[in-house]
């Protein structure tokens, strides 16, 4: 099975794009909806172990969690520890489900692809990718959002010019979104039946290649 790492920064566009891979009936694991999950499941007694008073009524109160990790890396880094291995169980599962469906693709969309190393878990990456201004313009028109609170974002993630030298294939989103549809539609025929090196179905796990 082929295992596709879909990834950009935020307000790139990765979640409509995701969706055009499921249009085409290819599996797609989304890691941002599994924390989501997990932080109304597993994660949450962790969490508030990790950061006492930030959840509340069974669940993890984001903003709160966000004030407490804003500009304090080490912090982040402590939640990342207790997120990143439930999320790869959760990912590890996916994949092992579709592969003995016979699925020959499945996409990972994964927002720090490339800053947490998964990369190495995947045979092909594509960015999504827009200017700069496009995505400051697309992200700071949802609510609670401020300057100060995208820069926070940003700097947690790897600049979009370094993403899309590291990437396989780049997918621009600053054009109608036909047209990138379109894009989606011959990526995804060129990938048809080509095999996968970094999953072993038998195994159900991913071997850095």
């Amino acid at each position: 099975m082929l295992i596709v790492g879909l990834t950009g920064s935020i307000g790139m566009g990765k979640s409509t794009a995701a969706r055009r891979f499921v249009e085409n009936g290819i599996p797609v694991f989304d890691a941002d909806a599994e924390v989501h999950r997990l932080y109304k499941g597993e994660a949450v007694p962790l969490i508030e172990d990790a950061f006492p008073g930030t959840t509340h009524d069974g669940h993890v109160d984001r903003g709160l969690l966000g004030q407490r990790l804003m500009g304090d890396k080490d912090a982040l880094a402590r939640l990342e520890s207790i997120v990143h291995p439930l999320v790869q169980s959760a990912r590890q599962e996916f994949l092992a489900n579709h592969a003995r469906a016979g699925a020959e693709m499945a996409v990972l969309e994964i927002p720090l692809l490339f800053e947490v190393g998964a990369d190495s878990q995947v045979d092909v990456t594509i960015v999504i990718s827009a200017p700069l201004e496009v995505q400051r313009d697309r992200v700071l028109s949802r609510p609670d959002m401020s300057e100060e609170k995208l820069d926070a974002l940003l700097a947690n993630q790897m600049p979009d010019a370094e993403k899309r030298k590291r990437a396989d294939y780049v997918v621009e989103t600053n054009r109608p979104v036909e047209e990138s549809h379109a894009e989606i539609d011959r990526l995804i025929e060129s990938l048809r039946g080509r095999e996968g090196r970094v999953f072993s179905s038998r195994s159900g796990e991913t071997n850095a290649s």
